[in-house]
């Protein structure tokens, strides 16, 4: 019997590129978090390249843990695992909180440890919430996946820094439209292989023509050490305030909710479905894996939706070309020279790919809607109002603003709340006294409810 596309090996020279290709579709949202903190507690440049570095090392043990797997550790999905970006903003709320800068890491790193132990012991019971995740509730989040990380790419494509000159700039945001349609056309006109890493050769063809435009910057590469390891506590021995662990274990729970998402993302994708039990080892990797990286000076992890794009693209569904992926982010956590390389890749050529990438996780979405019966008027309501409800921290970025900051951690993430709006929804309209209104057919707003019949009229008429 043939192994599933899941468990296929590919040729050595296919694995790395298309690793490669895993690994320069996540690196931007992977060395963003250390970037923002370190610089809010004011790190050296040595220092905040050496968190850098921990955080690509400590994202490729994750995504060892969630690829290959481990007893029942592991989903053993193409899954690549990295810094979750809603570990940020209580981070820099823990810096902002401490006296002694220098305590904050291991503050935050005490919180992260205690945070991930709790996560992995309540995994499978987490799990279980699986039975509430029908194809009207999944099509619909990962949709809001897909929207959600969209404007990551519009903002790549402007350029890196929103307080630059050039932001925004015809030159960076025609190098993103370049990049995209390179890919574009790789894709419609060539095929098997070359295909299949059209993304990579076009942010390699993108970075060669932003050369002459002067956007590419080959400092990194200059500046960088050939070898370098994340000493364990390097930034001293952990500290455990409650207050940074309550808010730690806050991100946890939103993290364990988009990473159940992503898992039954990517199982539509890649045609084996994540049961309860995939959910629980997937989320045990998460977890455990955010318990190990603060003892290499890492932060949380978590599944990296970015990469799921990727697989829907590619069609290239081997859980061992994402371990390979894992692999040269481990490279990179030990050799900074290796990092730097990727760090060559202008921003907006980023942001080119990452429409491609991004849009094809919001039409996986769509494609599983497609069988989530919508031609029943409860289920277009949940799709309705739980899209509209993801969407809210996208087209009013402030709408939560006067939340408490521990709320707005949930809130702020389209994915998380678009989640508990249409499980929620789900069981109000399906479950809970829902069997009659199952039976009931889409109601358009423009469409009479009934039909008008001849003895209607008659009851109608003066």
């Amino acid at each position: 019997m043939a192994d599933h596309p899941v468990d296929e090996k590919l040729p050595p020279l296919k694995m790395a590129t298309t690793g490669l290709q895993h690994v320069a579709a996540m690196y931007a949202g992977v060395v963003a978090p250390p970037l923002i903190v370190g610089a809010a507690i004011g790190l050296s440049a040595t220092e905040l390249t050496f968190l850098t570095g921990a955080c690509l090392f400590t994202a490729g043990l994750a995504t060892f843990l969630q690829t290959l797997g481990i007893w029942k550790i592991g989903a053993r999905l193409p899954f690549v695992n990295g810094v979750t970006f809603a570990g940020v903003a209580p981070m820099t709320a823990v810096v902002a909180s401490t006296g002694d800068k220098s305590d904050a890491l291991p503050i935050i790193f005490g919180a992260v440890i205690v945070a991930g132990l709790l996560g992995f012991v309540a995994a499978p019971f987490f799990s279980k919430a699986i039975r509430f995740f029908p194809p009207v509730v999944t099509g619909t989040v990962i949709t809001l996946i897909g929207i959600s990380l969209l404007p990551v790419a519009f903002g790549w494509a402007q350029g890196p820094s929103p307080t630059a000159d050039d932001f925004g700039s015809a030159t960076n945001l025609g190098l993103a439209a370049i990049t995209l349609v390179i890919v574009l056309v790789l894709r419609r006109f060539t095929r098997g292989f070359v295909k299949q890493i059209a993304v990579l050769l076009g942010l390699v063809a993108g970075t060669l023509i932003a050369i002459p435009f002067g956007v590419t910057d080959f400092g990194p590469v200059a500046d960088a050490d050939v070898v370098g390891f994340p000493t364990p506590f390097h930034f001293g021995a952990p500290q455990f305030q409650v207050a940074a662990i309550l808010s730690m274990c806050v991100v946890m729970v939103v993290s364990m909710t988009e990473s159940t998402a992503d898992m039954l993302a990517l199982g539509e994708i890649v045609d084996r479905p994540a049961d309860e039990k995939t959910i629980a080892a997937g989320l045990r990797a998460d977890t455990l894996g955010s318990a190990l990286s603060p003892v290499f000076n890492g932060f949380m992890c978590s599944a990296f939706a970015q990469n799921i794009g990727l697989v829907a693209m590619t069609k290239i569904r081997s859980r061992y070309v994402v371990a390979v992926g894992g692999g040269f982010l481990v490279l990179m956590g030990l050799c900074p020279m290796a990092a730097s390389l990727i760090a060559v890749v202008p921003r907006p050529v980023l942001g080119g790919a990452g429409v491609v990438l991004f849009g094809s996780v919001a039409a996986s979405g769509i494609q599983t809607l497609v069988r989530a019966s919508l031609d029943k008027d409860n289920n277009v309501l949940i799709v309705a109002v739980s899209l509209a409800v993801g969407i809210i921290p996208i087209a009013a970025p402030e709408f939560y603003h006067s939340f408490p900051e521990n709320a707005r951690i949930i809130l702020d993430s389209g994915i998380s709340t678009g989640c508990v709006a249409a499980v929620a929804l789900n069981l109000v309209f399906n479950h809970i006294g829902g069997r009659e209104r199952e039976a009931e057919d889409v109601t358009h707003p423009m469409e009479a409810g009934t039909e008008i019949t001849e003895s209607s009229r008659a009851v109608a008429a003066p």
